[in-house]
């Protein structure tokens, strides 16, 4: 049976082990993660190792790192084996948190629950209070709102309050995508490139040359280059070439995905022969799989 401090020493480094992609870690690093003395930690790292939680490695670089049975005993997943299920805080992905297990601890009333998050990181960021998102998980799609309502740094677990549990519909892109494309040509100025997309009241588009997508052209670009005195140029001068294309068929979720993956708003879907068929944005991903924000 493991003491508390040994537990959180093991949570530490899987935690370290986790943001280092798979170096070892120092003794140095995890006193430092848990404001604790270099020496406690190197003691209590000698019972963790005869009980085969950690192995140490030798040399310069050398350190520690957690053993399969680490993970078992702390009653994780391996994360590098694991599909990520991403944790929000107001909207914006923690990029260092991972949510190895989800437990619905009570439900008295139907729209009132309390969920249990086991994460994989450091989850002193967060505090109580806070509006996070849990989500989608890898196989129901299963997403989850709700306000932090108590945190356990020792088991690494946060406990909220739920505001909302959705799963992600199991659609097609192509049946929420905007069918009616509107694009830009790449030798447009700059100027007639902010009369289309204001006329069409939208906030990008993309840019063809022939049928074959060679960029995006937003209204933030345009107001960037304007505010560098740019706005002699051409839409080929300014348009991002970061251009992220789906087919028709891919799944919504996967969508969601691919947009937090690349930080991007928008994907343009194509048909099975590569055309442009089609436009979905972060707005239609929300509104189809209703109130995640």
């Amino acid at each position: 049976m493991l003491t508390s401090v040994q537990k959180e020493i093991l949570q530490s480094l899987i935690n370290l082990y986790r943001q280092s992609e798979g170096k070892s870690i120092k003794g140095e690093e995890i006193a430092e993660m848990m404001n604790r003395n270099p020496g406690t930690i190197r003691n209590q790292m000698q019972s963790l190792r005869s009980l085969g939680l950690v192995k140490g490695v030798p040399g310069p670089r050398g350190g520690y790192k957690p053993t399969i049975e680490a993970y078992h005993n702390l009653n994780i997943s391996d994360a590098n084996k694991e599909t990520q299920v991403p944790l929000y805080k107001d909207g914006k992905l923690l990029k260092d948190l991972t949510v190895a297990r989800i437990e619905f601890t009570s439900i008295p009333h139907p729209g009132e629950c309390e969920a249990a998050i086991k994460a994989i990181g450091n989850i002193k960021s967060i505090d109580l209070g806070d509006r996070v998102r849990v989500g989608p998980t890898p196989v129901n799609k299963l997403v989850v709102n709700g306000v932090v309502v108590g945190r356990d740094d020792m088991d690494n677990i946060l406990l909220l309050d739920t505001t909302g549990i959705r799963s992600i519909p199991k659609k097609k892109v192509i049946e929420v995508a905007s069918r009616d494309l509107i694009t830009l040509d790449p030798d447009l100025s700059i100027k007639e490139a902010a009369s289309v997309l204001t006329k069409e009241e939208i906030e990008g588009a993309p840019v063809l040359d022939g049928e074959e997508v060679v960029g995006i052209l937003t209204l933030s670009d345009i107001t960037k280059a304007i505010a560098q005195n740019k706005e002699h140029l051409k839409v080929k001068n300014i348009m991002s070439d970061k251009t992220i294309t789906v087919e028709s068929d891919m799944m919504i979720a996967d969508a969601v995905e691919v947009m937090n993956q690349n930080n991007i708003g928008r994907l343009i879907v194509l048909d099975e022969k590569g055309r442009p068929i089609g436009i979905i944005t972060r707005t239609d991903l929300l509104n189809k799989i209703a109130a995640l924000t």
